[in-house]
């Protein structure tokens, strides 16, 4: 096991491959030595307990949108340039934004994902586990990320948004072009280029889909934004591609990830995977047990609009601070034997859809296309394995999967 010094405990540990393999003794060691940690490096702090997390979610005095724009600010000139469009379509979306301006674009969004709407795609959302599934029953194995968690959840928010399911491939390659840029670290210039190229040819395909929509309406969330850009309810056309763009990518991403770690949890321990194959009602508990232990999205950050204290230290107006979710989840302080994978687990809310105004808009339907997929994949395959071992973990440090997860039966 590594061991560091409070110089060495900086961000860009994460990025190590045994680091990337296994997060959390790098995080129990920060949270140990220096909860809120100054990293002298890249210029931002990091919080790895959970009742500072919980504390900056909570305090309006830091701002999404500004740790938006910080995190823009501190690109080197040439690549402002080549991100610029970039950053200026995330600023108009719900997801970078601050009151009062994030309560209206939230608003208009909201009721395409209350649980009770949600439940009503039960029924498609199932069979299209059981179609993608169908297409492996004979082969003995199949990888779990190829096969199940990429295509499922694009098909999914594709069928809400009323977008082509055959282009999904083309929807997943925007996607991932765009978040691989997400996060106040730097990133290369040839990764802006391309987040630059695919905004440009996503925005181009959705303003020509939604101009459809006005000549002939459906009855899906793009019709009805569409609607709100014409009914004078103040959405304007680069405010409805925009949130069009992070519903699309922040839904395939986070819930393909949870599929993924939660299958891998779930093979890591045989005895929940036997409990949860014997007892089906607990899949909703599962779920928040994966969110908690191995969460899709293990950072998110902010900007301090003014001085804070935070654990004796003195945040600065206007700097950034990394929130280590995937730390957060695991703090001994918040959770029983944090490092137990264990499906009853019942210790209140995990950060892992966040808190407060910025709660996951898409949590419900997260929730159900997972309880759906591991009951349906426990159901169907009695004696799943794992067919190997070796396992390549993403690079990006703010998301956390496998990039393929092959399994037999």
């Amino acid at each position: 096991m590594l061991s560091y010094t409070t110089e060495t405990l900086g961000f860009s540990n994460l990025q190590r491959p045994e680091v990337r393999a296994d997060p959390y003794p790098f995080y129990a060691q920060l949270r140990s030595q220096d909860p809120v940690h100054w990293d002298e490096e890249l210029g931002f702090w990091m919080l790895t307990r959970y009742a500072d997390i919980v504390s900056v979610y909570n305090d309006s005095r830091f701002s999404r949108a500004q740790g938006l724009k910080r995190g823009y600010e501190r690109l080197p000139e040439f690549e402002q340039h080549i991100a610029k469009p970039v950053y200026h379509s995330f600023s108009k979306t719900m997801f970078y934004a601050d009151p009062p301006y994030h309560t209206h674009l939230r608003g208009l969004v909201n009721n395409a994902f209350t649980p009770n709407a949600v439940e009503q795609m039960r029924p498609h959302i199932q069979r299209l586990v059981e179609e993608l599934l169908d297409a492996v029953q004979t082969k003995g194995e199949f990888d779990a990320i190829h096969d199940l968690a990429h295509p499922l959840p694009i098909l999914v928010i594709a069928q809400m948004l009323g977008l082509p399911p055959e282009e999904r491939v083309r929807f997943k390659q925007w996607s991932d072009d765009l978040f691989a840029i997400l996060g106040s670290v730097p990133h290369a210039p040839e990764a802006m280029e391309r987040a630059a190229q695919s905004l440009a040819e996503l925005t181009s395909y959705l303003t020509d889909l939604s101009q459809a929509r006005r000549l002939e309406p459906r009855g899906d969330l793009l019709s009805a934004l569409v609607g709100s850009v014409d009914h004078g309810e103040q959405l304007t056309q680069e405010e409805l591609v925009a949130n069009v763009t992070i519903l699309l990518s922040a839904g395939h991403e986070t819930t393909s990830n949870l599929i993924g770690n939660g299958l891998l949890a779930l093979l890591q321990n045989s005895d929940q995977m036997q409990k949860l194959r014997e007892r089906p009602r607990l899949a909703a508990s599962a779920v928040e047990e994966m969110m908690r232990y191995d969460n899709p999205v293990q950072i998110a950050y902010r900007s301090a609009a003014g001085d804070v204290e935070i654990g004796g230290k003195c945040i600065q107006k206007g700097q950034l601070v990394n929130s280590i979710l995937g730390a957060g989840n695991r703090d001994p302080e918040r959770y029983s034997e944090p490092d137990r994978f264990d499906i009853t687990r019942s210790e209140g809310r995990h950060l892992g859809f966040g808190l407060g105004i910025h709660f996951c808009i898409g949590a419900p339907l997260v929730r159900l296309e997972a309880r759906i997929a591991f009951n349906t994949i426990l159901h169907r395959f009695p004696e799943l394995g794992l067919a190997s071992e070796n396992l390549d973990w993403q690079e990006h440090p703010i998301f956390r999967g496998v990039k393929s997860l092959p399994v037999q039966f």
